[in-house]
């Protein structure tokens, strides 16, 4: 039964979860800080094909299914738009204009679509969700990333985006181990907060 129940939480409605600030402080700060970092990093090139960025940002992924899984798609919109407005404040600062409304921009087409996708697979087998919702966000993501910052420069963008997406593809596959080791201590973000009425 524990396996069961681990494999397939209970969908948690919004009459039974806090989603006061509070309790999303955590995935909102790790939202924000993946988009800040993946801002600077995409700047940097590895190779023709590829930044370091595209290491880093596939954990918005992760923090948005879990925040799925644990609390449902409103409050995992909810922590993707709270993030996108501190990283893109921050990553103003740290990179240049372009980039930031280049991540804004492709941060919330692709956190949606991976909330939708994410909701239309959940009651399927503990890894079609995120697997299926992170490489649909990702086509989607690297698409608006890449066209918005760097069409019309002289960067070679489109290699540069295929090498990125083939690297968020197998990220995908890589961030399931996380996010099925962190499914059994989801029940602790929808436990009532001390003083908070169910």
């Amino acid at each position: 039964m524990r396996a069961l129940v681990l494999l397939h939480p209970p969908t948690v409605t919004a009459d039974s979860r806090d989603d006061s600030l509070a309790r999303l402080a955590l995935p909102v700060a790790a939202m924000a800080a993946v988009i800040v970092l993946s801002n600077v990093l995409v700047q940097h090139t590895i190779n023709d094909w590829l930044t370091w960025g595209a290491f880093s940002y596939p954990l918005v992924f992760l923090v948005s299914d879990l925040t799925n899984r644990a609390l449902g798609p409103q409050v995992a919109r909810r922590v993707a738009f709270i993030g996108f407005g501190i990283a893109v404040l921050v990553s103003l600062a740290l990179a240049p204009w372009r980039i930031a409304v280049a991540s804004g921009a492709a941060f919330l087409f692709a956190q949606l679509m991976d909330v939708a996708v994410f909701n239309r697979w959940r009651r399927a087998s503990w890894w079609k969700a995120p697997l299926i919702g992170s490489l649909v966000a990702s086509v989607v993501d690297t698409a608006v990333f890449f066209f918005i910052a760097f069409a019309g420069s002289d960067m070679n963008w489109l290699t540069l985006a295929a090498g990125d997406l083939a690297v968020k593809a197998a990220m995908a596959a890589v961030l399931l181990a996380p996010y099925r080791a962190l499914l059994p201590h989801l029940q602790t973000w929808t436990a009532p907060s001390p003083g908070v009425a169910r």
